[in-house]
């Protein structure tokens, strides 16, 4: 009996150090060698200052910018607090809710919202907006800018992935990744005085 119970505290010891600390260690080692980009959250660094992350979605509320998703994690886009909201179609919170966003986004618009403008993600951290949705708000940048619908639209191709691996989920836009291109491009006609 005094023998297994040594083996299995010996085991447990042995297991604990090899699972538990060495595996992490080589792991994460390897990921920081082959992969550090990816390891480290795609981080964006905009003059010496991290501006986000490719991966995780940003609120840009603003009439000059390229809207993300509704975000339901925590107070929006809390990476540590990711959820879908868990919602239901008949549910009146989310109808009350998607109504609003709706008006907000469709102000003055003829067509219909891209639906993706007014769900959220399941993940509420999606930091991709369909083609569709940012040429939905292409009229809108460009007016508060000052520049050629054109213009946008070619920016907007240019941030447009396309499927992974030719076949795999939908044609997505980068809203982080576009609008800092935006502001770099077509600066906000107060800031572009200032400079």
């Amino acid at each position: 009996m005094k023998k297994n119970l040594l083996i299995s505290v010996w085991m447990t010891i042995a297991t604990t150090i090899l699972l538990g600390i060495v595996y992490p260690l080589v792991v994460t080692g390897l990921a920081q060698v082959l992969f550090k980009d990816k390891a480290n959250g795609q981080l964006i660094a905009q003059n010496g200052r991290i501006v986000g992350s490719r991966i995780i979605g940003q609120a840009f509320t603003g009439p000059t910018y390229f809207h993300s998703r509704p975000s339901g994690a925590g107070n929006g886009y809390d990476a540590a607090n990711s959820s879908a909201s868990n919602l239901g179609p008949t549910n009146m919170s989310l109808i009350d809710r998607v109504k609003a966003s709706v008006a907000t986004e469709g102000g003055g618009s003829a067509g219909p919202v891209p639906v993706d403008l007014v769900t959220m993600s399941g993940s509420g951290l999606d930091p991709h907006i369909s083609p569709a949705a940012a040429e939905f708000q292409v009229g809108r940048v460009a007016r508060e800018r000052g520049v050629s619908g054109d213009d946008l639209r070619r920016l907007v191709l240019s941030h447009t992935e396309g499927r992974q691996l030719g076949f795999l989920g939908e044609a997505r836009v980068n809203v982080l990744e576009l609008n800092l291109e935006l502001d770099e491009r077509f600066p906000l006609r107060r800031q572009a005085k200032a400079d």
